[in-house]
C-alpha cells in the first residue's frame, strides 16, 4: 500500500492516536485503526503493532497487577471437595458442589471464608476442570459363546434397550460382577448389582457363590433397602437368573421379569455402566473368595451405596440423533439418584422427606474415609504384607491429607500397585534464604502481587546477586507460601470432634405411587 502522507506527519499522527488507541475499548480501537490505516497507508497488521507499542511513546512500562479471581485459597478448597467427591469430572462436581460444601461445613470438616466459598460456588464446570488440570493423574476382550436353550427363557419376554422409553422409579436392571482376578477357575465372590433405570440408584451385595437361591435372597435384601417398590427386573441370560426360582419369586411379589437378547450387552447398558463406574471403581479387579472377603465387601458396599446415591451425580441421556456419520447426544444436568427421586412427581412426599433427611445426616468425608478403610482391608486380603494406601488413618488425619492426596496418584488401596515416597529434601542451597523475610513483608502488604514483580524488586535492591534463571525458584517459593495461607483460610476446625454419620437404611415402606 502506497504512503499518502510524509514520514514526519505519520509519526506525529502516530503519537496522537497511540494514547487514544491503548485506552479505547475494543470497538473504538477498530475504528481508530481503520482511520490510521486509511490515512497513513500502513499494512493493518503493522499499524496494529505501532499503535499498541507502549515503548515507542514513553508510556509507563510498569506492568499492571491483575487480581486473580480463583486464587490459591479457592483452589485449595476445590481440591478438598474434589477428593471428597472421589475425583469426579467438573460437570458432575459443579452439580453436587453446593450440597457437598454445605454437608462438609455442617459436619465441621471445613470452614470456608465467605469470599472463598462464593468464588468456589461461582466457578463453572470448565473452570473447575481448568483449576484441577494440574492435579489430575491419568490413572476385554469378550468371547461370544453359544448358550444352551433354557426352557424357562421361553416364559421370560425379551426387553431391548429401545423399549424402556422413560420408566418410573422401580424398573431395575440386575447383573453379576465377578471377582475372579482374571481367572474363572475355582470359587470366588460374585457381586449382585441392581440399578434403577430412571434415577440411577445403585444397590449391590456380595454372594459367595453364583447360585439361584442366593440370588433370590440377595434380591430380597436389596428390595428392603430400596426407597421404592420394585416393579420390574430385567436381567441377562445367565442361568442364575433365568430359572424357576427367580421366576416364581417375581410372580409371588407381582414383579415383571424380562431379559435381554443373548450376546447383546447394549440391552443392559445402564447396569453395565454401573458395573464399571461403581463396582470396578471401588473394588477393582483382584480375586476375592471366602467368608472373610465377603464380609469385607459387604461392609464396603454399605458405605458405597450412601456415597454413590447421595453424593455422586451422573449424566442421563436426554436425546440422541444422527447427523450424517456422527451421532449427537444431549444430556440432562448431572444429578444424584437422590435428587432425581426427589424431583419425580410419582414418588410419595413422605419418601422425599426421608431421602432429604437422610442426606442431611450423611457426612461425605466420613463415608469416603470409611470406604478407604474398607478398601485397605480388601487390599490386605490380596497382599497381606503390603501397606495399602491412605485409609488406615483417623478421620482427622484423613481430612488433613485430602489437599495433598493427588500427589500420590491413585488413592484407592484396591487399585494401588506401588507406593512412592514424596521428595521432601533440598538438593541445593536456597538462594532466597537471607532475603525471604523482606519477601514475606512485601507479600503481607500486597498479597496479590506477582512473583515476577517481587523478583524485579530484589534485583533492584540487590544488584548482581540474583540471575534471571532464579525467577522460577522464587515463583515456587511464593506458590508454597500462598498454599499455606490458603490452608489457614480453608481449615479452621480440624481439632474439633468429628462425629460419625447416621447411615440407617430407608426401607421399602417409604414406597411411591
Amino acid at each position: 500500500m502506497g504512503k499518502k502522507i510524509s514520514k514526519h506527519t505519520r509519526n506525529e499522527l502516530l503519537e496522537v492516536l497511540r494514547n487514544r488507541y491503548i485506552k479505547a475499548p475494543k470497538n473504538e480501537k477498530a475504528r481508530i485503526l481503520d482511520e490510521f490505516v486509511a490515512v497513513a497507508g500502513y499494512h493493518r497488521k503493522h499499524a496494529t503493532r505501532l499503535l499498541g507499542n507502549r515503548n515507542l511513546a514513553g508510556f509507563d512500562n510498569k506492568p499492571t497487577k491483575s487480581r486473580r479471581i480463583y486464587n490459591e485459597a479457592v483452589r485449595e478448597a476445590l481440591i478438598v471437595t474434589w477428593e471428597v467427591a472421589d475425583r469426579i469430572c467438573g460437570k458432575r462436581l459443579k452439580a453436587i458442589l453446593p450440597n457437598l460444601v454445605d454437608a462438609m461445613e455442617r459436619h465441621g470438616h471445613i470452614e470456608l471464608d465467605p469470599e472463598v466459598r462464593r468464588r468456589l460456588l461461582l466457578a463453572s464446570a470448565a473452570t473447575l476442570d481448568r483449576l484441577l488440570s494440574d492435579v489430575r493423574k491419568q490413572g476385554c476382550s469378550r468371547r461370544k459363546r453359544r448358550r444352551k436353550p433354557n426352557k424357562v427363557s421361553a416364559q421370560v419376554p425379551v426387553h431391548t434397550f429401545a423399549d424402556w422409553n422413560e420408566p418410573s422409579p422401580g424398573y431395575l436392571e440386575i447383573d453379576f460382577v465377578v471377582h475372579g482376578g482374571g481367572s474363572m477357575a475355582g470359587s470366588f465372590i460374585h457381586s449382585l448389582v441392581a440399578t434403577d433405570i430412571y434415577s440411577g440408584w445403585v444397590e449391590c451385595i456380595p454372594l459367595l457363590a453364583r447360585e439361584q437361591s442366593l440370588v433370590v435372597e440377595g434380591l430380597e435384601v436389596l428390595r428392603q433397602q430400596l426407597p421404592f417398590p420394585i416393579l420390574r427386573i430385567d436381567s441377562d441370560n445367565d442361568s442364575a437368573f433365568i430359572n424357576d426360582t427367580l421366576l416364581s419369586y417375581c410372580k409371588n411379589h407381582s414383579i415383571d421379569f424380562t431379559r435381554s437378547r443373548p450376546s447383546c450387552p447394549n440391552d443392559q447398558a445402564w447396569i453395565e455402566q454401573k458395573n464399571g463406574a461403581v463396582i470396578r471403581r471401588f473394588v477393582g479387579y483382584e480375586r476375592f473368595s471366602g467368608v472373610v472377603a465377603g464380609q469385607a465387601l459387604a461392609h464396603l458396599y454399605r458405605a458405597v451405596r450412601f456415597y454413590v446415591n447421595y453424593y455422586q451425580p451422573s449424566f442421563k441421556l436426554r436425546e440422541k440423533k444422527r447427523e450424517g456419520s456422527k451421532v449427537k447426544r444431549l444430556y440432562d444436568k448431572p444429578m444424584t439418584p437422590c435428587e432425581r427421586l426427589c424431583n419425580n412427581p410419582t414418588v410419595m412426599q413422605s419418601t422425599k422427606e426421608k431421602l432429604q433427611l437422610q442426606r442431611k445426616e450423611l457426612d461425605p468425608v466420613y463415608l469416603l474415609h470409611r470406604i478407604r478403610d474398607d478398601q485397605a482391608a480388601l487390599a490386605a486380603l490380596v497382599s497381606p504384607n503390603e501397606s495399602t494406601g491412605p485409609g488406615r488413618n483417623s478421620l482427622e488425619q484423613f481430612l488433613a491429607q485430602l489437599p495433598q492426596l493427588w500427589h500420590s496418584g491413585e488413592v484407592r488401596p484396591t487399585h494401588q500397585k506401588t507406593i512412592t515416597k514424596p521428595h521432601y529434601w533440598r538438593t541445593r542451597k536456597n538462594p532466597f534464604e537471607k532475603v525471604w523475610p523482606d519477601v514475606l513483608q512485601w507479600l503481607q502488604s500486597e498479597p496479590d502481587t506477582t512473583a515476577k514483580l517481587l523478583f524485579e524488586r530484589l534485583q533492584k535492591d540487590h544488584p548482581g546477586k540474583f540471575t534471571d534463571g532464579q525467577l522460577r525458584t522464587l515463583q515456587r517459593r511464593v506458590q508454597e507460601w500462598r498454599q499455606i495461607m490458603a490452608k489457614q483460610l480453608v481449615y479452621s476446625c480440624l481439632d474439633k470432634n468429628i462425629g460419625q454419620a447416621v447411615v440407617a437404611p430407608i426401607g421399602v415402606d417409604a414406597g411411591c405411587n
